[in-house]
């Protein structure tokens, strides 16, 4: 089966991004797929590089940026609640013209596009927050 998973609220407010994340490796474990998540709302807060949890606890980014390079998912993020919400890849910035990006390497910013995508062309997808 090939599952697209959408995060809607952040880390370490919320169980939605280690759900989803817990989710997505048991759906691969299974042999299903996980091509796309899509991160929503404050789900986007998930892809900042600036994120420094203390080292005795989960990195919520990293597991992610991981588990998206061991098994070629696309982790995308919105761009309008990504730019809401202060993160901005390098064009983005320039763009903005801001000092500096902060997006998080392995994800990628877009559009809703890819959300609309997800549900014509996947089997299922699953929500992730409120």
């Amino acid at each position: 089966m090939k599952f697209g998973i959408v995060v809607s609220e952040g880390p370490y407010t919320h169980q939605a991004a280690d759900t989803a994340y817990h989710f997505a490796k048991a759906a691969l474990d299974k042999g299903h797929t996980v091509p796309r998540v899509f991160f929503y709302h404050d789900g986007v807060n998930v892809s900042t590089n600036l994120s420094v949890p203390p080292q005795d606890e989960r990195h919520i980014q990293k597991n992610w940026t991981a588990l998206a390079q061991d098994n070629d998912i696309d982790l995308v993020v919105c761009i309008a609640a990504a730019q809401r919400r202060g993160i901005l890849d390098e064009n983005e910035a320039k763009r903005q013209g801001k000092d500096a990006a902060n997006l998080a390497e392995g994800f990628r910013i877009s559009g809703l596009g890819q959300l609309i995508e997800m549900g014509i062309e996947y089997d299922r997808m699953v929500m992730f927050g409120d």
